[in-house]
């Protein structure tokens, strides 16, 4: 089951890195020269569910593996404190992946934890030491299994050997005092982690099991879906997004088209139930109204638009500016959205205008949107 929970982890992060398309404009968060990512591609516009179940299996199977993480410590973490230290070189890689399992583990999952509540109590990117950790964890994880492959090929070849030996083949000859059953700490281990699922999947999957979800956002009015961002953590200001704002739309040539909310609102709208999906695992589908970003780039005048280098008019922040690629442009439900659930965007939901394009992820859902530069 850990095993499992490993895989799926570490396969849906990197396919988050993936969304985040690094290889575009400014996105990348890694410097290009030190992104160890293999997995770099043109992430699609569909199904539009596809980045709330990549990104909400991650954190899903994160949190599932806590439980599972600490009985499997219990279990062997008497291990990594034996005494005589190995002498054989084999024994102290053993050891010393063990060690290094343990720690990239604990941070991973430590740091996974804390980004989930928007709590940062370190002074460093969240963003590179977990990616840097994950890759430090896949190769902890292939070294202990490299480690004991051996043992486990041994094991295996001597087992019929062994319970010929023994007169009970399922005692052990020494037993020590009996704490608990195997069946228990199995059925223990079981309940933990499906308690963990059963409290957690519900902020990404919906339906009914979005009631089960102890810590996902609850609310009733039309714009009472989460904000990991308000307009006043971001300095949004009345005089940035008042009647003055203009939609900026630019070219390569240098031209520039600007349109006022009020343009922008007399073009063709369209209307599409739409997901929108963060990192930290919860998804929510609104409906949203807008316009395609399709026919903000024929405005502009370029009709086979490849980019468009979002930039919003909070005055700073991480993901202020974002490039999409083609898919995203041309995508039929691609909007600029300027309403939700029928009503005007509010403040913190990026009124004026914002990005809302499907699998795309929610931090490249750009709010308070003041350029559109399209190539």
């Amino acid at each position: 089951m850990l095993l499992v929970a490993i895989v799926i982890v570490a396969s849906t992060g990197f396919i988050s890195h993936a969304a985040y398309q690094p290889d575009l404009g400014r996105n990348a968060l890694i410097p290009r020269e030190k992104d160890l990512q293999l997995l770099v591609f043109s992430w699609p516009s569909g199904p539009s569910w596809l980045y709330a179940l990549t990104q909400g299996a991650h954190v899903t199977f994160g949190l599932m593996m806590v439980p599972l993480l600490l009985f499997k410590l219990w279990s062997v973490i008497p291990l990594l404190f034996s005494w005589p230290p190995p002498l054989k070189p084999g024994e102290a890689l053993g050891k010393l992946a063990n060690l290094l399992l343990v720690g990239s583990a604990t941070f991973q999952l430590a740091t996974g934890l804390t980004n989930a509540q928007l709590f940062y109590p370190w002074h460093f990117n969240f963003v590179v030491a977990h990616y840097y950790g994950a890759w430090l964890f896949v190769a902890s994880v292939m070294l202990h299994v490299a480690t004991q492959l051996p043992k486990m090929r041994a094991a295996y070849r001597t087992r019929a050997d062994v319970l010929g030996m023994a007169d009970d083949p399922l005692r052990t000859p020494n037993p020590g005092t009996t704490t608990i059953s195997r069946r228990g700490v199995l059925g223990l281990m079981g309940a933990s982690t499906g308690a963990v699922m059963l409290t957690t999947v519900g902020q990404s999957a919906g339906g009914p099991l979005r009631e089960l979800a102890l810590f996902a956002p609850r609310g009733a009015g039309s714009d009472d879906f989460p904000v990991n961002k308000t307009a006043k953590v971001a300095r949004i200001t009345q005089q940035l997004v008042g009647d003055a704002w203009r939609l900026q739309l630019a070219t390569p040539d240098g031209d520039v088209v600007a349109l006022s909310r009020e343009d922008l609102l007399v073009m063709p709208q369209h209307t599409y139930d739409l997901p929108i999906a963060c990192v930290e695992g919860w998804s929510s589908v609104q409906t949203w109204t807008g316009v395609r970003l399709l026919d903000l780039a024929v405005r502009a005048g370029i009709d086979d638009a490849e980019q468009v280098h979002v930039v919003s008019v909070q005055p700073a922040g991480a993901f202020k500016q974002t490039t999409l690629g083609r898919a995203q442009i041309h995508a039929e439900r691609g909007l600029l959205a300027l309403k939700v659930n029928g009503a005007d965007l509010s403040l913190d939901h990026g009124f004026p205008a914002r990005i809302i394009v499907p699998a795309l992820p929610g931090v490249h859902c750009t709010k308070w949107v003041g350029r559109l530069e399209f190539a």
